[in-house]
């Protein structure tokens, strides 16, 4: 009888523990305003996330009209993207990183050759 309610109480503990779990899946589905703090001044655009477990799929409105399209991962609070875009003098690839905080993220993104700059990002309601 002791070994049974033992058991009960180990089952009820895990569960538990897979629902806070759950509750803390960090999710970043939906519209976000993302700023890029280039050397150029701030850009700030509307990136769409669509994400499906831990991965996701990202699109913003890049310069003079293209989108910008990229794909990534988050796991816990950490999230990287990449982004390849294709231009005149060849391909460009951005790379995010960052972290989550509720309804904000931030980080850096590398910019090919020309470094780095650091990233923000506020949900969209």
């Amino acid at each position: 009888m002791r070994l049974r309610g033992l058991t009960i109480g180990i089952l009820a503990l895990g569960s538990l523990a897979a629902l806070a779990f759950a509750a803390t899946a960090v999710d970043v589905n939906g519209v976000w305003e993302l700023t890029m703090q280039t050397p150029q001044g701030d850009m700030t655009a509307d990136a769409t996330f669509v994400q499906d477990k831990e991965a996701f799929k990202f699109t913003m409105p890049g310069p003079q009209g293209m989108e910008m399209k990229g794909e990534g991962t988050v796991k816990d609070k950490d999230l990287e993207w990449t982004v390849i875009v294709s231009t005149q003098m060849g391909e460009f690839v951005l790379v995010f990183k960052g972290k989550v905080e509720g309804e904000a993220m931030s980080g850096e993104v590398q910019m090919g050759d020309f470094g780095t700059a650091p990233w923000t990002a506020k949900k969209k309601k």
